[in-house]
């Protein structure tokens, strides 16, 4: 998921560098949206981890 984040951060770059500012804006907002998604997921995970860890051991 934080592969397709970075795939469009680089491809807003790219688009607003061309000019394209709409479509580039749209890319970032996705990018942004999949980063944060991919940061919760993670940390919910993460403490899932921990508790089913500690219940197990």
């Amino acid at each position: 998921m934080l592969r397709w984040a970075a795939i469009f951060a680089i491809i807003a770059l790219v688009l607003g560098v061309i000019g394209f500012g709409g479509i580039a804006g749209l890319a970032w907002d996705l990018a942004k949206l999949l980063f944060w998604l991919a940061v919760i997921i993670a940390g919910a995970l993460a403490v899932l981890g921990l508790t089913i860890y500690k219940k197990v051991t």
